[in-house]
């Protein structure tokens, strides 16, 4: 199977996993529902669900095991959108090509879908099917994903994001940044797996982490350098929107051909940290060739 066809088996299985949550929801608060429902299914690349389903099933997971959290991560991820687009954040009208939640709603509707969204992703890791070997593992992922999502991961790096607007910071400080706003998260896609299993060793755990940690900030480098290079119906979202609310990014800090050239390394080293290990990974080459490749 190639990547593009598990990309778009994982996209079926997570959608399907995720509408019949959203349609198992009773009916007391109807827009709302639909609201969270169209903030999950307008479309995405659902790269955290990818990368979960991917890592598990390369060192040997069942996919049944491994539905479940990348469901959560995807709602997780779902959430942070609906807020960033909101006018007292980033106030995009246009994401993945359709009108932003808030726009499509109402303001209200957008704050309450991205609420019931995090909340969601904690009752889905609550009762998902894990087999008797996992069980015992649903409370390490409760914990990987609250603290990715929170303080210490994705909103203290929206914060930082905020702060830093209209700011001169240096390239360790948008390093650190992004660790938290976008790495946070995808990093949580390995660390959920590597919780499931008592198979792999430490230094196999190491490579994996350090890996979750590159593509993580090649994908916010190589957003960056879009935001600059593409165009709004390319991107599904207005191009230009960095520049124009004079954001930290690696093409204003280090100029667009350096920031392209950071990006080389990203990947290199990304790839080097798959081949250490001693599995199959020829689906995250593939993987991580996209991340760095994508054009929206």
């Amino acid at each position: 199977m190639d990547l593009n066809e598990y990309q778009q088996q994982v996209s079926h299985a997570v959608n399907s996993y995720l509408v019949d949550v959203i349609e198992r929801l009773p009916e007391h608060a109807p827009q709302l529902k639909q609201a969270m429902r169209y903030a999950l299914l307008i479309g995405g690349k659902r790269m955290r669900p990818f990368l979960t389903m991917a890592c598990g099933e390369m060192i040997g997971l069942k996919a049944a095991d491994l539905l479940g959290p990348a469901a959560a991560i995807e709602a997780i991820h779902a959430y942070s959108l609906i807020h960033d687009d909101l006018p007292a954040m980033d106030d995009d009208d246009l994401r993945r090509g359709q009108p932003t939640c808030h726009i499509k709603f109402d303001e209200a509707t957008a704050i309450l879908a991205g609420d019931a969204l995090q909340t969601l992703a904690f009752e889905i890791l609550c009762h998902c099917e894990l087999s008797d070997k996992t069980q015992a593992k649903r409370i390490d992922l409760v914990k990987i994903l609250s603290q990715a999502a929170g303080y210490s991961g994705m909103c203290g790096g929206q914060a930082m994001d905020l702060a830093a607007t209209n700011q001169l910071i240096d390239q360790q400080q948008l390093e650190s940044l992004h660790s938290k706003k976008t790495g946070a998260l995808i990093s949580a896609c390995v660390s959920m797996v590597m919780a499931l299993t008592d198979d792999v060793s430490t230094e196999n755990n190491m490579h994996m982490q350090r890996y979750a940690q590159l593509i993580g900030l090649a994908f916010q480098v190589q957003d960056d350098i879009l935001d600059v290079t593409s165009d709004s119906a390319t991107l599904g979202k207005p191009q230009g929107s960095d520049q124009a609310l004079n954001k930290s990014t690696y093409p204003a800090l280090l100029g667009l051909e350096q920031a392209k050239a950071y990006l080389y390394d990203l990947h290199q080293q990304a790839l080097q940290a798959l081949h250490a290990l001693p599995y199959n990974t020829q689906m995250l080459e593939s993987f991580t060739d996209f991340i760095i490749q994508r054009k929206y």
